[in-house]
């Protein structure tokens, strides 16, 4: 099933802050209500970030009440605008609102063809995200053997791309392919998309899954419970791999106890002119900390600090599963040049 889809004028996606309770679909008619909803993380994940931000510019272009070419790229450019000033750190949108203005400027006619072409270009990235993740997983699951237990860290499922996920395509192919995987899925706090999302996509597809809360991944991996550690990403840098808050834990304690730490992304994600030391680090509210729902855990007036992603080196990384293949630590940190086509 998708996660988001294109109906003659509105994205028609669901609300991931309901899960895994109730499945309730947002009808977005707007870039402002799409703005909304990245913001708030009823829509999450990188790839599904991306592909929102380019619908919320086909929004945009098809409500738009523009009568001329220039007034309708003039608005495309406020619309994006809006779209960027949602999550800092996701590379996917930033890379999703270029490709879409690029297709809209490069459009030969007047605004109706820039209109169409907008919109086209919106279904196409949604389209070419699930062949992506597909090829993703077909790439990783030669990693997998027949019984071995997967770790992963939040949720980098068909929840966060438009269908059949990163990390979790690697495992959904593997598991196709008729290798009797398992999955331990981490809480992922402080919104608990491991728990919430993560649980509730494999529970759904049969694939078996253990739930434990973030601080127990030592211990699972001091006991040899954990053969392999597959995570998403949000971006790659030259010396990094940001994602969800906590896979950097992960990361140590898989090098720690000699545990393969493989990273799934699609390469819109790499961002590879750049180093972890340039990207910001969105902040989040401190609510996500204080409180579990509408639920305080903590005292009033304490001070909080709530990083929504955290950086973890190449060194770390054993290798990056991506469309185009395996990229192996050694190899990535060889050919940052582009020779094999790493860019």
């Amino acid at each position: 099933m998708r996660t988001i889809e294109w109906r003659d004028g509105v994205v028609v996606t669901i609300d991931q802050t309901r899960l895994p309770n109730e499945e309730v679909f947002l009808e977005l008619k707007s870039v402002q209500e799409v703005a909304s909803a990245i913001k708030e993380m009823k829509v999450r994940g990188a790839p599904l970030i991306g592909v929102t931000a380019a619908y919320g510019l086909a929004l945009a272009a098809y409500h738009s009440k523009a009568k001329t070419r220039e007034s309708l790229l003039k608005e495309l450019e406020a619309s994006a605008n809006v779209i960027r000033a949602t999550r800092p750190t996701a590379v996917n949108l930033f890379w999703a609102v270029d490709r879409v203005l690029k297709r809209a400027h490069e459009t030969v006619g007047d605004h109706e063809a820039v209109r169409r072409a907008v919109i086209e270009e919106a279904n196409r990235m949604a389209d070419e995200d699930v062949e992506v993740n597909r090829r993703i997983g077909r790439n990783g699951s030669r990693l997998l053997k027949d019984g071995d237990t997967v770790l992963t860290h939040c949720n980098a499922g068909s929840l966060a791309t438009v269908d059949y996920g990163t990390a979790l395509a690697v495992i959904r192919s593997a598991w196709e392919e008729g290798k009797r995987v398992s999955v331990i899925a981490d809480e992922t706090r402080p919104k608990l998309q491991g728990a919430r999302l993560t649980a509730y996509e494999l529970m759904r597809d049969g694939i078996p899954v253990t739930l434990i809360t973030d601080s127990m991944v030592g211990y699972v991996m001091a006991e040899g419970l954990v053969d392999k550690v597959i995570v998403g990403a949000d971006r790659i840098v030259q010396d990094a791999v940001i994602n969800k808050i906590g896979t950097y834990t992960v990361a140590v304690l898989a090098h720690e106890h000699g545990v393969p730490f493989y990273v799934a992304a699609p390469k819109s994600t790499f961002d590879l002119e750049r180093k972890a030391e340039e990207v910001e680090i969105e902040m989040r509210s401190p609510e996500e900390v204080t409180h579990i729902g509408s639920v305080r855990i903590a005292p009033e007036g304490v001070k909080v600090l709530n990083p929504a992603f955290d950086i973890t080196p190449i060194s770390y990384v054993t290798a990056i599963i991506c469309e185009d293949g395996v990229i192996y630590k050694e190899e990535f940190e060889r050919d940052l040049k582009g020779e094999t086509g790493i860019r």
